[in-house]
C-alpha cells in the first residue's frame, strides 16, 4: 500500500509517518503543503492519502477537488481539526472516502485506513469481472431487475463486486425505484446469501415497540411477553437485514443502532446477556440524509457506518427506455394472476406511457398496467383501459403555467393536489396513482400545506 500524508504541520507528519511504519506500512511518503500535494497526485499513483483540510496556502478541499478527478481509485481520508458537519458532507461530495477528527485515535486511523485500502480493491476489482466484457449479461443475483439502461447497468457491475466485502451499503434513490429488489440482489451476491434476508420499515415500527423488534426480549421483560423473542437482528443472524427508510430513525435510537453496527452485541430486553449477531446490513432512504445530519436530525457516524458503499437507483423518468420492457413483464404477471389472454400492448397507449414521468417510478407502472389488465376485456391494452394521471398531469401543467410555478418542488406539489381532486380526496387511491405509500402522501401533504400555496385546492378536498 503506497500513502502519502498531507499536513502543514510537521509534527502530524512525522508522527503519523511513525505510526505507520511502526505497524508494517513502509510505503508512507509525506507532503507540508497543499500545491505540492495537487502535482505529486496527478503525477505519482497513491493508493491511500491522509488529507489535512485546514492548510494556509492551498486548503485540503482544493486539493481534493482538483485532484480526485485525475486519480478516481485513490481514496482520500480527510482529517481535520474541526468538527463540522457541513464541511464534513462537503468532502464527501467530492469523493473523500471518511472524514477523522483529530485527535484521531491510532487504531480508528488504522481501521480507517485499511477499509479505504479494501475499498479501492474492491472498485479496482470491477474491471477483471466478466461483466465488464458483456454489457448485456447480468449476474443471477440480480436477474430480476430488468433493465437496458447504462446507468443501472454499472450501478449493477458495482454492486456484484462491493456485495461481496459484507460492509454495510446504503442505497438511495426516490419511492418506487427498486430499493428492495437491489437490496434483495445484493443479499443474493454475498457470501452469506444462504443466511436469511429479513426486511424491515424502519418508519413502520412504533417507538415504543421499537427495542423489542429489533433487539428482541425475554419473558416477562413488560406486559404480555409471555415467550422470548428474537428481534430483527438475530433473526438475520449469518445473513442480511435490509433497513427499508432508515432516515425515519428517531434520533435517540440511533446511538443504539451503531453501537449494534461497531460492537456486533446486542442485548434482549430484560436480559443481560449481550448476544453476538453477525449480520450484513443494507439500508435504503428517500429522504437527504446528507441535509438530516446538517439539521442534526441524523447522526453523522452512523451514516458513516451504514453507508461503506453508496448508491443512487435513477427514477424511471432518467430511463424511459426501460418502460416498453418493464410494462411488458407487468402486462404478462398480471395477465397469469387475473387469468386474462391479454398479449401486448396498443402503439398509442405505449407512447401514453412514455410520454409519462411516473413520480412513482416502477412501482407505479406496474399499478397502471396491473389496473389495465384487470379492467380490459380485449386482446390488448388500448389508452382507454390505462388510469393514467394524464389528464391531472396536463392540468397540473397548466395550473403551474397560470400560477408562475418553475421550481420542479413546485410541479410535484402541482402534481399530488390535482392527483388527489381527480381521486375525490381519495387519499389511498391517490398515492397508489402516485406510486406511494398512503403515509407518504400524508407527509407530501403536510409540506405542500406548510408551503401555504395551495390552501384553497385543499380545503375543497
Amino acid at each position: 500500500m503506497k500513502i502519502l500524508i498531507v499536513d502543514d504541520e510537521q509534527v502530524a507528519l512525522t508522527s503519523i509517518q511513525r505510526l505507520l511504519k511502526r505497524r508494517g506500512l513502509r510505503n508512507v511518503e509525506i507532503c507540508d503543503n497543499g500545491s505540492e500535494a495537487i502535482t505529486r497526485l496527478k503525477n505519482e499513483e497513491f493508493d491511500v492519502v491522509l488529507l489535512d483540510i485546514l492548510m494556509p496556502d492551498t486548503d485540503g478541499l482544493k486539493v481534493l477537488e482538483s485532484v480526485k478527478p485525475y486519480c478516481p481509485q485513490t481514496e482520500f481520508i480527510v482529517l481535520t481539526a474541526i468538527h463540522d458537519i457541513a464541511m464534513t458532507v462537503k468532502t464527501l461530495r467530492l469523493g473523500a472516502y471518511d472524514y477523522l477528527v483529530k485527535p484521531v485515535d491510532n487504531e480508528l486511523l488504522l481501521l480507517a485506513i485499511e477499509r479505504a485500502y479494501e475499498h479501492k480493491g474492491l472498485l479496482a476489482g470491477i474491471a477483471g469481472t466478466g461483466l465488464q466484457k458483456n454489457e448485456a449479461q447480468q449476474e443471477e443475483a440480480f436477474a430480476e431487475i430488468v433493465t437496458q439502461c447504462p446507468r443501472l447497468r454499472d450501478i449493477i457491475r458495482y454492486l456484484n463486486v462491493m456485495a461481496k466485502s459484507g460492509n454495510p451499503i446504503l442505497v438511495t434513490g426516490e419511492s418506487g425505484t427498486g430499493k428492495e429488489l437491489i437490496a434483495r440482489g445484493i443479499h443474493l451476491a454475498s457470501p452469506n446469501k444462504e443466511g436469511p434476508f429479513v426486511p424491515v420499515n424502519v418508519a413502520s415500527i412504533p417507538e415504543t415497540m421499537f427495542e423489542s423488534h429489533f433487539f428482541g426480549h425475554v419473558r416477562g421483560a413488560f406486559t404480555g411477553a409471555d415467550k422470548d423473542y428474537a428481534g430483527y437482528f438475530e433473526q438475520a443472524g449469518g445473513g442480511t437485514l435490509f433497513l427499508d427508510e432508515i432516515g425515519e430513525l428517531a434520533p435517540h435510537l440511533q446511538v443504539k443502532f451503531l453501537r449494534v453496527i461497531e460492537e456486533k452485541l446486542i442485548v434482549r430486553l430484560g436480559d443481560t446477556r449481550p448476544r453476538f449477531v453477525d449480520v450484513r446490513i443494507v439500508s435504503a432512504t428517500n429522504s437527504d440524509l446528507d441535509r438530516a445530519c446538517q439539521e442534526g436530525r441524523f447522526r453523522l457516524d452512523l451514516f458513516y457506518r451504514l453507508r461503506s458503499a453508496t448508491i443512487h437507483l435513477p427514477p424511471l423518468r432518467e430511463r424511459k427506455n426501460d418502460i416498453p420492457l418493464l410494462s411488458d413483464l407487468f402486462l404478462r404477471e398480471a395477465a397469469r394472476r387475473y387469468n386474462k389472454s391479454i398479449h401486448s400492448i396498443h402503439p398509442e397507449a405505449m407512447e401514453m406511457l412514455m410520454q409519462y414521468d411516473y413520480p412513482g417510478n416502477v412501482r407505479q407502472l406496474r399499478h397502471i398496467i396491473d389496473n389495465a389488465v384487470l379492467i380490459s376485456d380485449k386482446k390488448a391494452i388500448y389508452p382507454a383501459d390505462l388510469s393514467l394521471p394524464q389528464a391531472a398531469a396536463t392540468q397540473t401543467a397548466a395550473f403551474s403555467f397560470t400560477r408562475g410555478l418553475c421550481s420542479l418542488k413546485e410541479n410535484d406539489e402541482a402534481h399530488v393536489v390535482f392527483t388527489l381532486r381527480q381521486t375525490g380526496g381519495n387519499r389511498k387511491r391517490a398515492a397508489e396513482l402516485l406510486g406511494i405509500t398512503t403515509r407518504q402522501l400524508q407527509r407530501k401533504l403536510a409540506e405542500i400545506k406548510n408551503s401555504g400555496r395551495w390552501q384553497q385546492e385543499l380545503t375543497d378536498i
